[in-house]
């Protein structure tokens, strides 16, 4: 009887070309109610020689075939893998997965580095949370000068005085502290101000301040990396123009703007209808900036600038809406 089983067992294990047949076969044979699990189950009956002799045979009949199920449970596995590939033209072209890319912020913001890195300066980073000695004080704006009504200021409620920086400007007096000039050096971030939004501004923004100092530095060094920097940048002849402004930090202090490249100076909302953008301010290092970092006045001196990189990219990208680079629309965003 049992030889007949494993026949019969064999036969339709080899005949199983799936594995839901095999799964079948394995019952019919091996299952609880399976043709061999009757034959363990009817030993009772039997003498104690018999019961002795048959099972064991029985048992070692269940393991052959355990191992022939799972051989082929193993044939069957491979195959159907095969099978789900059979039919399929491996030299057709694939899709191309989606895939990210840079917002125009970061795009122009890597292009400002590698710029700036051309021609000599470092570049440096600063803390978004600052106190009023590294956003204020030591950039002479002291606690009663009304310049800090301009700054519109977020302070941050806690036990100290912290705020969130106005400006990158901090991150300049950070470095001069540790480092001796002669010295270039950019910083990027944000910056953030409560004032109103519109066209051409925005509650948080981001700045590029730029800072060159050494014993003969001027006002003509600055014009002229500006107006490499501005060239290099849009790839084409810019107008530049610097008007007499007011900073506390910068003495002569100027506005520096630049031909409206989405209007071509005939008048947008992104300019004012003026034909000009403004994209910061700069002058030449106030000498009590230079004291509250400990450099020597008689020997020193240098320019500073703070140019917004927002304003920039609208440039480059002729955006006409600062809102627009903030507001994670995809179907802005998709363009660059």
């Amino acid at each position: 009887m049992l030889k007949k089983i494993e026949n019969k067992a064999e036969k339709e294990i080899k005949k199983a070309q799936t594995l839901k047949e095999l799964n079948r076969v394995f019952k019919d044979f091996l299952g609880k109610k399976g043709e061999l699990s009757l034959v363990l189950r009817g030993l009772k009956d039997l003498s104690e020689k018999e019961k002795i002799n048959r099972g064991k045979k029985a048992n070692e009949l269940k393991e052959r075939l355990k191992v022939k199920f799972n051989k082929k449970k193993i044939e069957i596995g491979s195959e159907s893998q095969f099978d789900k590939y059979k039919g399929i033209d491996v030299t057709i072209p694939s899709k191309k997965p989606l895939m990210g890319h840079l917002s125009p912020l970061t795009q122009v913001k890597r292009r400002i580095i590698d710029i700036f890195r051309g021609i000599g300066f470092e570049v440096v980073d600063g803390p978004e949370i600052e106190n009023e000695w590294y956003n204020f004080d030591a950039l002479n704006i002291p606690q009663d000068h009304p310049a800090r009504d301009a700054w519109d200021t977020f302070w941050l409620k806690g036990k100290k005085p912290l705020l969130l920086r106005t400006h990158t400007s901090p991150s300049q007096i950070r470095y001069m502290e540790k480092n001796q000039p002669p010295l270039r050096i950019i910083s990027l971030g944000k910056g953030f101000r409560h004032e109103a939004t519109d066209a051409s501004h925005e509650m948080q923004f981001y700045q590029v301040e730029g800072l060159m100092v050494g014993e003969d530095v001027s006002a003509a060094n600055f014009k002229a990396i500006v107006k490499q920097f501005f060239e290099t940048f849009f790839e084409q002849n810019i107008n530049v123009r610097f008007t007499p402004d007011y900073f506390p930090f910068t003495e002569p202090s100027f506005e520096v703007a630049m031909s409206c490249l989405i209007c071509k100076g005939k008048g947008c909302s992104a300019c004012k209808k003026t034909g000009w953008v403004e994209i910061g301010g700069a002058g030449m290092v106030h000498p009590n900036v230079f004291k509250s970092c400990k450099l020597d006045i008689n020997k020193w001196q240098g320019w500073a600038f703070g140019f917004g990189i927002d304003r920039l990219t609208m440039m480059k990208y002729k955006i006409n809406d600062i809102r627009l680079i903030h507001s994670g629309d995809l179907r802005f965003l998709n363009q660059f």
